[in-house]
């Protein structure tokens, strides 16, 4: 059964946000993803997962950095880069990559995000 890109990205975002729920400890995940496709828009894709990063004590952050990594970084056909760190895969690869993995990371976004609204409680600092 092949399963068309959007339905692979669905699956996984759902899988990331269950574990999320399971684990209970997603903090403001949900606001977090909310607001990082404007971000993405506003700063690029590097900016705004360096802000990700660098917030890595706030509850959500580190879970939606390594989310997107675990994506964006994959062994998968359509992965924009191959395992390993993304911030170090932005600044050391290429622009079409770069554009790829930027318009990957939204389209990814979009399941995030609708799974967090649909499952996740809302967060607290």
């Amino acid at each position: 059964m092949t399963q068309s890109l959007a339905q692979q990205r669905a699956k996984d975002a759902l899988s990331k946000i269950e574990k999320l729920v399971q684990d209970n400890d997603y903090g403001n995940y949900k606001s977090y993803v909310s607001g990082l496709p404007a971000e993405i828009i506003m700063s690029g894709l590097g900016q705004a997962m360096a802000l990700v990063r660098s917030k890595s004590g706030k509850n959500g952050n580190p879970q939606l950095y390594e989310h997107l990594n675990s994506w964006l970084c994959s062994d998968r056909p359509n992965s924009p880069y191959p395992k390993g760190d993304l911030i170090r895969q932005i600044v050391n690869g290429d622009e079409a990559h770069f554009i790829h993995a930027q318009e990957e990371a939204m389209a990814y976004l979009e399941w995030l995000k609708k799974f967090a609204v649909a499952l996740l409680a809302d967060g607290k600092e």
